[in-house]
């Protein structure tokens, strides 16, 4: 029989990976859990991304530590997290990860008590925590673990007990929700958490890492071709060493702003980025010795590589066998002798301070037209995103930090995004960041034409709040399975008329689809309807509705309007103010 009594970094690592491998392998059968048939950025497809991004960078650490495998699973989680399955996930990994952090190894108790910080994140994160869901799941689990870990030091007879307290709790959702109950499935999520359990599990008592199925993930940066590095001169490269660390906050919330621009004019393709309580940075320098000298004041720094990229790129050039990477002694003594001999200069110049505006936007939209309609209306960034391929929280985060203002407002247009925005928005310093929930593209367009920029921030959030609350929206399109909804019966490519995200007609003819919908949407106080037309309606199509629908409204005094939106899987999104 088997006995493990303590991980150690790398047994954690790999326990992680194989998890998380587990559950991209699964990931199809945990998209088939969803319960609502229309085309969706799946609770497995979302899940497994951000699980993904995960095990890639722990892949990349190689040997680890304990608490730099639980740094790195916070760090990368938190900005791959995908949806909000994904950034429920990332939670249970930032909760364990900060459990374990500053551990050299854990036993079968301190596990436990991780899974439980672990699930603890998680309920905390969401706002209205619903049971019968992943959060029940997760719960059960740690419960069974810390039951267990009370007579039994073996961590595998933890995981095992914890795996099959979680999975009759899994069972129990079918009945818990009445969805899950209707549809006969369990909760996707929680299948989901399990999927991952069960290939750590898998690790623990195998010793071997369940294998990703399909493209396999790096273990390191792909190689460069030599072809293409031929196109560049050795001496044209400008900033020698590629400079990469960590560094561990002395003080929680410390302000990186002042560091960031005092290193900006010794390098390029910088990357500063503040997580709470550790920064993550990269620069291409000349002079490593002064970064991390400058680094040296925020905290103490760990995860250490300065690479000379000249050596590396003259040893491809030539075919040499060479180690490119040069260890840590001779890092250390160039760093060293570049400090010593280096001739005392002036200080740098300040950069001359970028001019905010007072205000800027960041929306997520998929479609050229509907794009452009928020441009016009002065939206900064648009992500694409949303259905089926739902933004991380990194790539809202990069987006916020793109726009030169002061306040930045963000619209996530689906309820699936909007955990990621928040997630994003808690990650910026430099800037004020506010999230108005909009669930749909219609509701972002009310809010910027409410939007008034001789009033203040916290004026505007609340007008725009109050601007997407006045909108009824309306969505065309087609289900991807047989299903029963409320009682109505679902064929796979039907097509699904909806309001406010619920489904409440269906057909197999687009234009009486349309036609209903907006009879549901359309009241005694509705002064405008307006609808976009997506990918697969064609022009002529469109006109032929508008005629029909100006025609219908007309005593009603209802402004009707079509136009071109562009976006995929949607036949029509429609708005009734």
């Amino acid at each position: 029989m088997i006995k493990i009594n303590t991980l150690n970094g790398n047994t954690f690592a790999q326990m992680i990976i194989s998890g998380a491998n587990n559950l991209y392998n699964n990931r199809k059968t945990v998209d088939e859990l969803n319960v609502f048939p229309v085309p969706d950025g799946d609770t497995g497809t979302n899940m497994s991304l951000t699980a993904t991004a995960m095990a890639t960078e722990l892949l990349k650490k190689g040997d680890t530590t304990l608490t730099k495998a639980a740094d790195t699973m916070s760090f990368a989680t938190l900005r791959g997290a995908r949806g909000n399955s994904g950034v429920i996930l990332s939670q249970f990994f930032r909760g364990i990860s900060k459990s374990l952090k500053g551990k050299t190894e854990c036993n079968a108790e301190e596990l436990a008590v991780a899974l439980k910080d672990g699930s603890d994140a998680a309920y905390k994160a969401v706002m209205k925590p619903t049971e019968g869901t992943i959060l029940t799941v997760s719960r059960e689990v740690a419960t069974g673990a810390q039951l267990a870990a009370n007579t039994n030091e073996n961590i595998i007879d933890v995981m095992e007990s914890a795996i099959e307290r979680g999975n009759k709790a899994l069972q129990k959702t079918t009945q818990m929700l009445p969805a899950l109950r209707q549809a006969g499935v369990v909760d996707a999520g929680g299948q989901g958490w399990m999927f991952v359990l069960e290939g750590a599990l898998s690790y623990l008592k195998s010793g071997n890492v369940v294998e990703r199925q399909g493209e396999a993930l790096e273990t390191q940066t792909a190689p460069v071709k030599k072809k293409s590095q031929e196109a560049i001169k050795t001496e044209d490269i400008k900033f020698k060493y590629c400079t990469e660390f960590i560094v561990e906050k002395k003080q929680k919330g410390l302000s990186v702003s002042t560091f960031r621009d005092t290193i900006a004019p010794k390098g390029d393709c910088m990357l500063v980025i503040d997580d709470d309580e550790i920064v993550k940075v990269h620069i291409h320098t000349n002079h490593p010795g002064f970064v991390l000298e400058e680094a040296i004041k925020l905290g103490e720094m760990i995860n250490l590589k300065i690479d000379n990229m000249k050596h590396q790129h003259k040893s491809i050039i030539d075919g040499s066998n060479e180690q490119t990477s040069e260890n840590a002694e001779v890092k250390t003594a160039e760093v060293k002798a570049e400090k010593k001999t280096e001739k005392p200069k002036k200080a740098p110049k300040p950069k001359a301070p970028v001019e905010l505006k007072d205000y800027g936007f960041v929306a997520v939209c998929m479609g050229k037209g509907i794009t452009n309609i928020l441009k016009d209306l002065g939206v900064d960034r648009v992500i694409e995103g949303g259905q089926t391929m739902n933004p991380s929280t990194d790539d809202i985060l990069k987006a916020v930090k793109r726009v030169k203002a002061k306040t930045v407002y963000v619209f996530p247009n689906n309820k699936n995004i909007i955990m990621a925005a928040n997630q994003a928005a808690e990650l910026v310093e430099d800037k004020k960041i506010v999230v108005i929930p909009s669930k749909s593209v219609p509701q972002c367009i009310s809010a910027m034409v409410e939007f008034n920029d001789k009033k203040s921030a916290e004026a505007n959030e609340k007008a725009m709040n109050k601007a997407i609350g006045r909108v009824t929206s309306g969505q065309l399109t087609y289900a991807v399975r047989d299903t029963e909804i409320d009682g109505i019966e679902i064929k796979k490519d039907d097509i699904l008329g909806m309001v406010e995200g619920k489904i409440v007609t269906v057909g197999k003819d687009i234009d009486d689809v349309l036609n209903r919908v907006v009879s549901q949407m359309v009241d005694e106080d509705t002064e405008f309807l307006n609808v976009y037309y997506g990918k697969e309606i064609k022009k002529p199509q469109a006109d032929v509705m508008l005629k029909a629908l100006e025609t219908k409204y007309a005593d009603d005094e209802i402004e009707v309007s079509f136009k071109k939106g562009g976006q995929p899987l949607y036949y029509y999104i429609i708005s009734a103010e």
